[in-house]
């Protein structure tokens, strides 16, 4: 949906906040919990992990590498140093990435949620079509037209609720954008004239099937994911962001809390989730050991179970 050839959010809050409510939440905030240095959120290593499983690889901020059926995909790639227009400007990654691009002896699809450089990074980009010239991009509305610029054609933009389909060897994989509520632009001129999606992953062989959800950035609402949960789900693995949501006041459009995540995890009644979007770029105000703690507290409080929320390392693969 467009207004003024620029996409908008349909469930935007549009009242204005005025200096009072921004000043009364900013003190709020002040008395806030803060992670004490010591908390380790529960991680439980598995045992007897199996290549044949399905499987999810943090990667750090948005990246994942998912294993599931013979279809090996990755989301949001970013390798740079910085997450900006200029190389030695922006947000600087915390945490080194786990694996080198070459590790990845297959890549099938890459999914891109939006443009936002912490997102989609050129060199990462250029880097994967150079050693999988075989990928095949799934991107929003308006952001094809980045690729072809680089000579990269085997691309699919999706609208909200479109698929793509793919069978190979007996097992097949539906791709489906879905909605988020965010922004777009990777310059001064081009704010949301470029979509943002989430996507669903259905994995089907003869015998079984296989959902994942890759929620992308995201504020909340109290539409969306309810209608996601009832049209798409369940969702054997959710990835969903926890980070980058301070002060809230000026992120709540646009990035979910942790509590919100865990209502994200519950509406689209995921089996298993994964927090993303934290530790590796330091965006907005809270600290950087802040989210895992946060979630902790929300789990607690939804009465979810941190075996079914999940915070990994960098790095860490797990089976779903």
């Amino acid at each position: 949906m467009t207004e003024k050839n620029r996409f908008r959010n349909p469930h935007f809050d549009k009242r204005k906040q005025s200096i009072k409510q921004i000043i009364h939440s900013l003190k709020m905030e002040k008395k806030l919990a803060i992670a004490p240095h010591n908390f380790q959120f529960p991680n439980p290593r598995q045992l007897n992990e199996s290549e044949t499983e399905p499987s999810a690889c943090w990667l750090g901020h948005s990246s994942f590498y998912l294993k599931c059926r013979g279809f090996h995909l990755i989301t949001d790639p970013v390798w740079s140093q910085r997450c900006s227009p200029i190389p030695c400007l922006g947000p600087k990654r915390r945490q080194p990435v786990p694996y080198a691009l070459n590790h990845f002896s297959k890549v099938h699809f890459v999914l891109i949620s939006h443009n936002h450089y912490d997102h989609l990074d050129k060199k990462t980009v250029l880097k994967l079509h150079t050693l999988h010239p075989q990928i095949h991009w799934i991107v929003p509305i308006g952001v094809a037209k980045w690729f072809k610029k680089y000579e990269i054609l085997n691309v699919s933009e999706l609208a909200w609720h479109e698929e793509f389909h793919c069978t190979q060897d007996g097992e097949s994989i539906t791709i489906t954008a879905v909605p988020t509520q965010h922004f777009s632009g990777r310059g001064l001129h081009d704010r949301n004239k470029s979509h943002w999606n989430g996507y669903v992953m259905t994995f089907k062989n003869l015998d079984h099937s296989k959902k994942a959800y890759f929620v992308g950035d995201t504020g909340y609402n109290p539409h969306d994911f309810k209608a996601i949960g009832e049209k798409y789900g369940p969702m054997d693995l959710s990835l969903i962001p926890i980070g980058a949501y301070r002060p809230r006041f000026f992120m709540r459009e646009v990035h979910v809390n942790p509590e919100e995540a865990v209502m994200i995890h519950q509406e689209v009644k995921s089996k298993l989730s994964i927090g993303m979007h934290w530790k590796t770029f330091k965006l907005t105000s809270e600290k950087m050991h802040q989210p895992p703690y946060d979630l902790y507290q929300s789990l607690e409080k939804h009465s979810v179970s941190t075996c079914h929320f999940r915070v990994l390392e960098i790095g860490q693969t797990i089976q779903w």
